[in-house]
């Protein structure tokens, strides 16, 4: 059975999977969660033949071409891409091929781009995603970026996250902005669900989370030999919090991966860790909506941040033994 999802930029609806970090965007099958994720070798993609106000369809390819080469050399997964042509199809066509162009979207006035799919949804197989880039904003393809336009490599860097099948992190540090949105500090990320702005190019590079999460999709070499995870439960009064940002920093690396307790009654998992012993840091989601990151239904924000009161070690090759992490209400 195939059915088209899709992914918004800004808005982002997936469904929980249990113990899992980062987020993998997932289909439900009856109780069960399936995570969407590509079963080709290599991944082929279409740019329409169309650019935007100051960008060419061949800039628009270049850029395109950079940020699928950004996921596809992560030396830890094994996703691979091909550029086939140029096209005249549109990417909300639901024609069997994966097209990225431009679109106007007025009324989607605090969207950059949305990431569509088809998929099946008894394997999770991805058969077809297609992004879209907002017209109504003004673009950059230069190489130090422009103040004034977002930075088309950067905004493409984040969806072909979602083109893989990864959703948004919660890596990140923002303020509300008294005339409304949010405005971002830092990002720890690529698949932070809100911008950096206008001119900033940081969004070009992955980060361990990014990373990690990609990999944990896609793994290869010897990724799941050499990394480790931490496996818990957040609680609250003794009950399971569902919905709390978990984030290990390993102190001797300096990285940080999130994840998230979604597990019956509280459980997390966070793979793809160096191992060795990291802090634990547990918070509530309050830098996006909920539901830029999964559905809210039953979501505990209500609890206070929490540093676990010990060093937690993530084994090579493993999991850690299961431990709690309790929390107190705000």
């Amino acid at each position: 059975m195939r059915r088209a999802l899709t992914v918004l930029a800004i808005l982002l609806c997936a469904a929980p999977r249990p113990a899992q970090a980062y987020l993998h965007l997932t289909v439900s099958t009856g109780s069960t969660q399936t995570p969407l994720k590509w079963d080709v070798s290599r991944v082929r993609w279409f740019a329409t033949d169309r650019g935007a106000s100051g960008i060419t369809a061949a800039q628009f390819q270049t850029e395109l071409a950079s940020s699928f080469a950004t996921w596809e050399t992560v030396p830890t997964a094994s996703i691979a891409f091909q550029f086939v042509g140029f096209t005249s199809a549109t990417p909300d066509d639901d024609d069997g091929i994966s097209v990225l162009g431009f679109q106007s979207e007025p009324d989607l006035d605090r969207v950059l781009g949305a990431t569509s799919f088809v998929v099946d949804t008894t394997t999770g197989e991805i058969v077809e995603s297609d992004v879209f880039f907002n017209a109504i904003f003004t673009w950059s393809t230069a190489a130090a970026g422009e103040a004034g336009r977002f930075d088309l490599q950067s905004v493409a860097t984040h969806e072909i996250g979602h083109f893989v099948g990864l959703g948004h992190s919660a890596l990140g540090e923002t303020e509300i902005r008294p005339e409304g949105g949010r405005r971002v500090f830092a990002t720890g990320a690529v698949m932070f669900p809100i911008s950096l702005g206008r001119g900033v190019t940081k969004d070009r590079q992955l980060q361990p989370d990014d990373i990690a999460g990609v990999s944990a999709l896609y793994p290869d070499g010897d990724f799941s030999d050499t990394t480790g995870a931490l496996s818990g439960r957040v609680t609250v009064n003794g009950t399971g919090v569902i919905g709390a940002h978990v984030v290990a920093f390993n102190p001797r690396t300096g990285t940080l991966i999130g994840g998230f307790s979604l597990g019956q009654g509280g459980t997390f998992q966070i793979a793809g860790l160096s191992p060795g012993a990291h802090v634990l840091r547990v918070e509530p989601i309050d830098d996006a909506d909920v539901d830029s990151f999964f559905s809210p239904s039953g979501i505990n924000v209500d609890f206070q941040v929490t540093l676990h009161s010990q060093l937690v070690v993530a084994p090579s090759g493993g999991a850690s033994d299961r431990f709690d992490v309790a929390v107190r209400p705000k």
